[in-house]
């Protein structure tokens, strides 16, 4: 079984962020990176998978040349070999122009199974693998926090609203976004290490009709939400009138009941 595991790299989540003098976006120049955490569990799942069922793990990612660093790791840990899809402003695409660069670079691997992160920590859209199924043509699950490959299909579990679990049937091939903690992501051995140096890293460049088409999206500004303080007396002394008055605001104003 083949499978392609998509993985992004986005900034550290303990870094500090300063917005740029535009207003635009962040200044990138002061963060450390690191791969993106539900990207992790998908690759882990993937290992897994191979290990019961052999097969292929290939890895792809997209973005600068400091994007290597998530691919070495994945080969590290596990991974036959990488598609790097080699551009500086791939990070700033919308999920629709990211899943069509994507589905360009991995639709001739003739895999069984796609998995990728539930969403990502940057941007947090939880789109790109949704649409990558459709542009693909693949059935999909989201949100999937186990995987059973022992038949002829797959059967795959999800996690619903309010505790409520789903078993679902798949064919494949299909594309699977993971949710994390699904498992115990594995560390990377020195032999691992010294593996990877050997394993292939296949560099393409992006589908220019991907990159060159008007985005579906455009962020206008980024600003640090305002911090503010306020202080209301309710019911004038009064403990009746002052719960009555709450519980009104509280139903027309917060919206909460």
């Amino acid at each position: 079984m083949k499978t392609v595991v998509l993985m992004k790299q986005v900034g550290n989540k303990d870094a500090v962020l300063r917005i740029n003098k535009e207003g635009t976006w962040i200044e990138e120049g002061d963060l450390s990176y690191e791969v993106n955490e539900s990207d992790g569990y998908a690759l882990e799942e993937a290992l897994r998978l191979k290990e019961k069922h052999g097969g292929e793990v290939v890895v792809c990612s997209m973005g600068p040349q400091r994007v290597k660093s998530v691919i070495k790791d994945a080969l590290a840990r596990g991974a036959d070999r990488a598609i790097h899809v080699v551009g500086d402003d791939l990070a700033r695409l919308s999920p629709f122009a990211a899943a069509k660069v994507l589905s360009e670079a991995i639709r001739s691997e003739q895999f069984d199974l796609v998995l990728t992160g539930l969403q990502s920590d940057d941007n947090g859209y939880a789109q790109t693998g949704v649409i990558l199924a459709e542009l693909l043509g693949l059935p999909h699950a989201t949100i999937v926090i186990e995987v059973d490959a022992s038949g002829e299909g797959l059967r795959v579990k999800r996690e619903l609203e309010n505790g409520w679990y789903q078993w679902y049937t798949m064919p494949r091939p299909c594309l699977l976004t993971i949710q994390s903690g699904i498992s115990q992501i594995r560390y990377a051995t020195l032999k691992g290490i010294m593996a990877a140096k050997k394993k292939e890293i296949r560099e393409v460049a992006p589908a220019e009709a991907a990159t060159a088409s008007t985005s579906h999206q455009r962020i206008t500004k980024i600003y640090f939400p305002q911090k503010s303080k306020q202080t209301q007396y309710l019911g004038d002394g009064n403990a009746r009138a002052g719960a009555a008055e709450l519980a009104e605001r509280l139903r027309t104003e917060a919206r909460i009941i």
